[in-house]
């Protein structure tokens, strides 16, 4: 079974919003939903000010792209290849060959400046799951989540520090399930 990763979708200028919609529905609809899991337009908010009035916009970071996640398989590739709007894959040297997902330090940045990260807390993780630390000063090291906070994208970990059970606080995109 191939890992769920991360890929970048090329899609007509203005068209993120209706390609995401598209490709939601679509995956649904062919029962994709254990292939293509999350499509993100990035974004990020700004606020400006004019004439003495404070406005929040939101700007995408990279018109014209859209994040999905997903297990490349053929069928998914095709789905997603095929969506109206979609240009194609970054990353693909074309002729039939699958494109190379985004690193996890590349991601990583993208969804933390976004405030969300690669794990989806609600669906992957539930305190008393193991997990492994993978990036960090605890690097390597194993796991109990002891505390979830997912409005800043934080764990509560136990760890094993000299024979004691330790907590340690961790990003969210420092670990993944054991």
């Amino acid at each position: 079974m191939e890992e769920k990763e991360w890929y970048v979708v090329n899609t007509y200028s203005g068209h993120e919003s209706k390609v995401k919609e598209k490709l939601e529905a679509k995956a649904e609809s062919m029962g994709m939903q254990d292939c293509i899991f999350r499509v993100i337009i990035p974004e990020t908010k700004e606020v400006e000010v004019k004439d003495g009035v404070k406005t929040e916009k939101t700007k995408k970071m990279f018109p014209g792209y859209v994040l999905v996640e997903m297990i490349m398989t053929d069928e998914a590739w095709y789905i997603v290849r095929n969506t109206p709007g979609v240009t194609g894959f970054i990353g693909s040297s074309g002729h039939k060959a699958k494109p190379t997902p985004l690193l996890p330090q590349e991601i990583d940045r993208i969804l933390a400046n976004m405030g969300m990260s690669r794990t989806n807390i609600e669906a992957e993780l539930a305190l008393g799951d193991k997990v492994s630390i993978c990036d960090g000063p605890f690097k390597g090291m194993i796991g109990t989540v002891d505390n979830i906070d997912t409005e800043n994208n934080r764990l509560n970990v136990l760890i094993d520090l000299f024979g004691q059970e330790t907590p340690v606080e961790v990003e969210l995109f420092q670990v993944k399930k054991a």
